[in-house]
């Protein structure tokens, strides 16, 4: 398993309360779920990206009003011999992103059977966005806007396309997200890792002040 820990930009400390949440991406091999996250991290685009092996491990913080958003973000690997080890990285997410390609018919059909299996197995409250990637080939497009749009609308997903070429919607999706996602005290002292739903409010024992990066 790699651990790819994203660097993060301080912008002074942050106010308010802190809340971190687990954050998974699914999806078939190549869609780019890679480079979303490497592009939300660090700001970085690569031409061409490894295959990640098992799954890949990173933070980052977004600023809401009053809250720190902490993601801990699972980036697993999209070839079907890791399949069955993806509910060991969804398994007491508080939010998932599904991500296809809008060049690749069958990356679009792949998300479904993904979006399924979260309604299926996963939290009950999980927060489950659709991200049709690699806008920037929309010459090429296959699957439609709002294609993907109504099957989002009939699933309860948030849905933006994508490009982590041109960083088109990249940081716009955690965002939505990180408003989405409950922020009770109420269940601060339960892990992110829990099967509560909710974030732990990490503020009140914050050793050193959370970077942020607030978008």
């Amino acid at each position: 398993m790699a651990n790819r820990g994203g660097a993060q930009r301080p912008n002074g400390a942050p106010q308010g309360k802190i809340c971190q949440f687990k954050l998974v991406l699914l999806g078939e091999s190549a869609v780019g779920k890679s480079s979303l996250v490497l592009r939300f991290v660090k700001g970085q685009f690569h031409e061409y990206q490894e295959s990640t092996i098992g799954a890949a491990f990173l933070t980052q913080t977004v600023c809401l009003d009053d809250t720190t958003v902490k993601f801990e973000i699972w980036d697993t690997a999209g070839q079907e011999r890791y399949h069955s080890l993806a509910p060991m990285y969804y398994r007491g997410a508080q939010a998932a992103i599904v991500v296809y390609d809008i060049t690749n018919q069958d990356t679009f059909g792949r998300a479904k059977t993904w979006v399924k299996e979260l309604q299926r197995q996963a939290s009950p409250n999980i927060v489950i966005a659709l991200a049709g990637n690699k806008a920037d080939l929309a010459a090429k497009r296959v699957v439609e806007y709002d294609e993907a749009q109504s099957y989002a609308e009939e699933n309860g997903l948030l849905f933006m396309e994508t490009s982590a070429k041109t960083a088109m919607n990249v940081n716009d999706i955690f965002l939505a997200i990180a408003k989405k996602l409950p922020k009770n005290e109420a269940n601060a002292g339960r892990g992110a890792g829990g099967q509560g739903g909710h974030g732990i409010d990490i503020s009140k024992n914050q050793q050193q002040p959370v970077s942020s990066c607030c978008k």
